[in-house]
């Protein structure tokens, strides 16, 4: 697949934020410096939880870029959630992308935003059952990836002018729950076109849309209403489709824009085919607003594990001990707070040494024999 045809760039900076909230750091993870921008709301004071947002930016585009293009700094402003920009890697053409499911041997982006989440949710007060992911184009790609393989953490997920990939389709989804879905594309994107490009394993669009309906069970037949066409300067309209009715109460939406292009709309500079009787981030945030990752998710092996499981003691000295009603031999990989892998064992049956780990905060994955993986964190003393 080409990954080319996923990108958006635009070779200009425009100054719509203030960078003064906007923190630049980096976590590492897989063996490698992964980095971000966070911007903190005026708001913010940490006293309570509060909901986080993945923006992923496009092929070829960066973190800055996606911050300034989709411009959600007065809605975070107002509601206090936090957004993080995270950075990918260079592919090969030395270009920033996002590994939304091209192959298993590239770098692992599922378990960089998952550790970027626990790393953030160190430093802040996160509300966990609060956690959405958006993007633009492969950053829309990539939150239909971790709509499907990482619903135990993203509550909620919204792609503008991004897909699903044919080699993820069907089978090779695989939410534990729900996801409620957004999807705001334009009918005239030569990028990633709505009618989809097979050669190119690009699903169309509708059948996008329809898979998530089928998955989450909604009804099928959407309520439907065109958008009022208070811009009729920028060359298209938009049309709103809402399937509701789905499994605890989740929904999937369509923004249609007729005759839109490979933009974000709302964006005041985006050029033609940019729509702009809707604002792309207000309509994702109303989405995300309605949805909280617990009244989403459904009993499953995996949570039913992590109720039985005990880690203690807690802080920990020297040794770490594991017990579970129903289990007696684990495998366990633990992670310092930089994402590094710090010890990998099979075959644990009630402890495990952690006397030469130095004082902190880790994070330890366990796995039964039967699949079922529970997260938890702890403190060495």
């Amino acid at each position: 697949m080409n990954k080319i045809i996923l990108g958006f760039c635009f070779a200009f900076t425009i100054s719509i934020y203030t960078a003064q909230n906007t923190i630049v750091d980096s976590i590492y993870v897989g063996g490698i410096y992964r980095t971000y921008r966070l911007y903190v709301p005026t708001i913010y004071t940490g006293a309570t939880a509060r909901p986080l947002i993945l923006n992923l930016h496009g092929y070829t585009s960066n973190a800055l870029q996606q911050q300034q293009y989709s411009n959600f700094k007065p809605i975070a402003d107002t509601a206090n959630f936090l957004m993080v920009y995270p950075q990918g890697t260079k592919d090969g053409s030395n270009q920033p992308y996002w590994n939304a499911g091209f192959s298993s041997t590239q770098v692992n982006d599922i378990a960089f935003l998952s550790a970027l989440i626990d790393s953030l949710d160190l430093s802040y007060n996160i509300n966990l059952n609060r956690v959405y992911s958006t993007g633009m184009s492969n950053g829309g790609f990539m939150s239909h990836t971790l709509a499907c393989e990482l619903s135990n953490r993203i509550t909620a997920i919204a792609s503008v002018t991004g897909g699903i990939f044919t080699t993820q389709y069907g089978s090779n989804c695989h939410p534990t729950r729900p996801v409620p879905v957004m999807q705001i594309h334009g009918t005239s994107d030569n990028t990633v076109p709505y009618a989809g490009n097979m050669s190119q394993g690009m699903m169309p669009i509708d059948s996008v849309v329809k898979y998530w309906v089928k998955k989450n069970n909604c009804n099928p037949t959407p309520t439907f209403s065109n958008v009022p066409n208070t811009n009729t300067a920028d060359g298209c309209t938009a049309e709103h489709y809402k399937y509701s009715g789905g499994n605890l109460g989740s929904t999937v939406e369509l923004y249609k824009i007729i005759g839109g292009g490979h933009t974000w709309p709302g964006f005041p500079f985006g050029g033609v085919g940019t729509n702009m009787d809707i604002n792309a981030s207000k309509e994702i945030w109303r989405f995300f607003s309605k949805y909280n990752l617990a009244s989403l998710t459904s009993v499953d092996e995996n949570e039913t594990f992590s109720k039985s499981l005990t880690l203690y003691p807690n802080p920990a000295n020297s040794i770490l001990n594991f017990k579970s009603e129903n289990e007696s031999n684990f495998s366990i990989e633990i992670t310092d707070i930089l994402g590094k892998i710090v010890l990998s064992e099979l075959n644990i049956t009630h402890s495990v040494s952690i006397a030469s780990f130095t004082t902190g905060i880790y994070f330890v994955s366990v796995k039964t024999d039967r699949g079922a993986v529970a997260k938890l964190k702890f403190i060495k003393e």
